[in-house]
């Protein structure tokens, strides 16, 4: 596979790496962003790589949280500008769609767009003059909810507990947006990731030249810190760093049972555009 200039730049960006070396790590795999990325993880000690595309599209999010506090939907709509998501109408169509979606208790996209929402959506596309898209919808019901969606509604979470009350849950959803925690317990990570994790940091452990058994306390070592770092539980609570959330469900003689988060545009490349290349092709096409 040909090793493109766009390639390298991508894994560069992705892991601050130098140019030469992302471009032999390219080679070295095949091309295979992932694979190269573990391999520059191992050789240069680089703790983790950004996402890929994680603020690729425009959009809002849009919530609702019922009365009692037990159940609540986040619901992500995606524009293709900024412009366009900072429209009233828009903005408007958003709260429909998570208000609609928690009316009839669901989180299908498509029964929710069949059942009236897609003449709205048509609408406000012939509207505003850009392509509007119900991207995910998430619905969470258990004896207490807390949702919160930051001030620029672009990132939002929904924490479902048993125990502790509304305010706590809130509190929570509002960690899981700030740190980004990526289970609610370290037992709940996926096995493929430790595995990944575990080979990285055994590479990695192996440059120093230590005695096998000390490598291995390194590994172990390392793995539990990768497991608290990225597990809910274990985070230090982000408005009293001094105690993890752990510790302050404990207190509350509260549970986590799960949570969502959502950040609008992760996930999705979004195509980028040479303008002086599009002008210049479009006086080609002219002459």
């Amino acid at each position: 596979m040909a090793i493109t200039p766009a390639m390298v730049k991508e894994l560069r960006e992705r892991t601050g790496v130098g140019m030469m070396d992302c471009k032999k790590a390219l080679t070295e795999t095949g091309g295979d962003m992932e694979a190269a990325i573990d391999k520059l993880r191992k050789e240069s000690g680089l703790k983790a790589a950004k996402k890929a595309g994680r603020t690729a599209a425009e959009g809002l999010l849009g919530v609702k949280v019922a009365d009692d506090g037990r159940s609540a939907v986040l619901a992500e709509v995606n524009s293709e500008t900024d412009f366009a998501a900072r429209n009233e109408k828009f903005i408007a169509f958003v709260q429909q769609v998570a208000d609609t979606a928690f009316e009839q208790g669901t989180d299908d996209v498509q029964a929710l767009l069949d059942g009236g929402l897609e003449a709205a959506r048509e609408a406000l596309v012939q509207g505003i003059g850009e392509n509007m898209s119900v991207r995910r919808i998430a619905r969470i019901e258990a004896p207490v909810v807390g949702a919160y969606v930051h001030a620029d509604n672009r990132k939002g979470a929904l924490v479902a507990l048993e125990g502790g009350n509304v305010e706590l849950a809130r509190d929570l959803a509002m960690h899981v947006v700030a740190i980004q925690p990526q289970v609610v317990a370290p037992e709940d990570l996926d096995q493929d990731i430790l595995a990944r994790e575990k080979s990285i940091f055994e590479a990695q452990a192996a440059e120093s030249g230590k005695p096998a058994e000390i490598v291995a306390k390194m590994v172990e070592g390392r793995l539990g810190k990768f497991k608290a770092e990225v597990s809910l539980l274990e985070q230090p609570f982000v408005k009293d760093g001094d105690k993890r959330v752990k510790q302050l469900l404990a207190d509350a003689g509260a549970r986590c049972l799960g949570f969502v988060r959502f950040e609008v545009g992760e996930g999705i490349e979004k195509a980028t555009t040479d303008f002086a290349a599009e002008v210049a092709a479009q006086a080609r096409g002219q002459g």
